[in-house]
């Protein structure tokens, strides 16, 4: 007798109640959900544990990662409320130069500083961007461009905050596992947090937003209070990017408020998937080490760079982590027919 068989989806016995809820039957379907939520999770906390074969270098290549991640997170957030940033740098630099400033002037540890230059910084951040809330589109992204510029030089111009010699000799941090796990871990709790805020009423509110706002307003909604919360949400990761990086390297000055702070977050975002928030983050964890592994090419891992990041764009214009999650779900096996 012949045995025949065919070709069934791995998921197919898993029925979806909304995007994060699902009807599992067995360990195997919940083991299918859970392989690529908790595998890279691991992986990024695990990473710390082999500086002996990684080398040192690349251990700090996962903090500049992490950060940059962050800044991603940040845009991404505010681009789910219809506010395109190209001035990621601005919240960078506000929470780098509070940081350092209380601890150069005040004399205050980092268990103090860290903390004060995120909200601070945020705050700074929400307060200036206020007024320009009204503005849609090219006009909001024009005016979060040129923030970080202008402020680069007043400092310049005003000599304050060391000018251009900068901030130095600030208070290093004190463990290189503090180093390493502190941004690793904040990285997840943003990414989790606001996939989980996106998620609830008050992400729905902001899609809203972004995607009607009249209609929203006409249901007696302060669209602007909503989107100066984005703000100062989004803000405070990438404050703590700031934050966290002056102590890092013990020193602060204009190169916080540089462009590649600004262009490389939404370049992440786009390369990743925007509006998934997990999207930013494996663009960023693509992008950051590529761009360190090409640097022995010299002047010419600008072009490798580039065309690479051409040919994913143009390739694959939702980005890669919707190709990996659409491509994920279609596996298929061989069944039996009964």
């Amino acid at each position: 007798m012949t045995v025949r068989y065919r070709k069934e989806r791995l998921d197919r016995g898993i029925k979806a109640r909304c995007e994060d809820m699902f009807a599992l039957s067995s360990y195997r379907e919940i083991l299918y959900l859970l392989l690529p939520r908790v595998l890279p999770v691991i992986a990024l906390l695990c990473f710390p544990l082999l500086k002996g074969v990684v080398g040192l270098y690349w251990e700090k290549v996962l903090v500049i990662t992490c950060a940059i991640a962050l800044l991603s997170l940040s845009w991404d957030l505010m681009a789910s409320v219809g506010l395109v940033s190209l001035g990621q740098a601005l919240f960078f630099g506000a929470g780098a130069y509070l940081t350092g400033f209380l601890n150069k002037s005040l004399g205050w540890p980092y268990f103090l500083t860290i903390p004060f230059g995120t909200v601070g910084g945020a705050l700074f951040c929400t307060f200036l961007l206020l007024p320009v809330l009204r503005l849609r589109g090219v006009y909001f992204a024009i005016v979060t461009l040129t923030l970080p510029l202008l402020f680069t030089r007043f400092i310049e111009a005003s000599k304050i905050l060391g000018g251009n010699a900068g901030i130095s000799s600030l208070s290093p941090l004190p463990h290189l596992w503090f180093e390493l796990y502190v941004p690793v871990l904040a990285l997840l709790i943003c990414l989790f947090s606001f996939r989980r805020l996106i998620n609830e009423d008050y992400g729905l509110v902001l899609q809203g937003i972004r995607d009607n706002d009249l209609a929203v307003m006409s249901g007696a909604i302060n669209i602007y209070k909503f989107k100066a919360q984005a703000v100062f949400i989004a803000g405070m990761a990438g404050a703590f990017a700031g934050a966290f990086m002056t102590h890092y390297y013990q020193f602060v000055g204009m190169p916080a408020f540089a462009l590649d702070y600004s262009i490389l977050p939404l370049t992440c975002a786009v390369l990743g998937g925007v509006g998934t928030f997990a999207g930013p983050t494996v663009g960023a964890f693509i992008l950051v080490p590529l761009s360190e592994a090409l640097r022995a090419f010299g002047t010419l891992r600008v072009v490798f760079y580039s065309a690479i990041l051409i040919i994913c764009v143009v390739g694959l214009p939702e980005g890669i982590f919707h190709y990996i999650q659409r491509k994920y779900h279609q596996f298929e096996r061989m069944v039996e027919v009964g």
